[in-house]
């Protein structure tokens, strides 16, 4: 594993940033780092978990099927976090995450609620907001985000919502990124106060930063940890 030295200068670089960006919010503010390891072998994951790494995310359902059996010999955390098709719902169930955090829809929570009831499961997820409202992202309207969580919270007893997700508007512009991440934060505020969310879960490697300082407590960090 000589050669995947570099990975542990970026995880120690990520945690300070993610340290004093959690700091500039409060001393108690804990922020949880999910490694996205999309791009990565086995062996860098093996090696982070040496470093103390946990929780690992996923895009795409066979992907984490892959990563779960390879290294089902490790107490690793799994999360789902692509766009999840209806079609692999019963393979996801199978594979029990720890967390799905891509929830983007009432047609989702639906088929996945009653895939779930026919397999005696629950599943953990996240409900994911377009707080930036693009087409080309998935995930609720701001807007509408409070009536379909409480939905799902009502009627989808097989789905235990943890809180919101949403990946920063798609600009260079740093004020509309944070607006977006300040739409979410508000929503989760909401959420928590209700329904007892916990999880705000904002930033990718290019804006964990800013996320953190508008509120998230877990970011989705890819590149900034695998890449050389």
């Amino acid at each position: 594993m000589g050669n995947l030295d570099y990975l542990a200068q970026n995880l120690e670089d990520t945690i300070q940033k993610i340290e004093k960006a959690r700091l500039k919010v409060s001393d108690h503010h804990i922020v949880k780092l999910v490694a996205i390891s999309k791009y990565s072998s086995v062996e860098a994951i093996k090696k982070l978990y040496e470093l103390g790494q946990r929780a690992f995310g996923e895009n795409q359902v066979q992907q984490l099927q892959e990563r779960v059996e390879e290294l089902n010999d490790l107490p690793l955390q799994w999360h789902m976090v692509g766009r999840l098709q209806k079609n692999k719902i019963n393979k996801l169930i199978d594979l029990n995450p720890f967390l799905l955090q891509s929830l983007d829809s009432i047609e989702l929570a639906d088929a996945l609620n009653m895939r779930l009831e026919n397999k005696n499961s629950k599943m953990r997820a996240l409900l994911q907001i377009n707080s930036a409202k693009e087409q080309t992202k998935a995930g609720v309207m701001p807007e509408e985000a409070i009536d379909v969580y409480a939905k799902i919270v009502s009627e989808y007893p097989n789905i235990e919502l943890r809180g919101v997700m949403s990946i920063g508007a798609h600009t260079d512009d740093k004020k509309e990124i944070q607006k977006s991440f300040e739409t979410t934060y508000k929503i989760y505020e909401q959420v928590a106060s209700k329904y007892g969310a916990s999880i705000c879960s904002m930033g990718m490697s290019s804006d964990f930063e800013l996320a953190i300082e508008c509120g998230s407590n877990m970011v989705r960090v890819g590149s900034t940890i695998f890449g050389k």
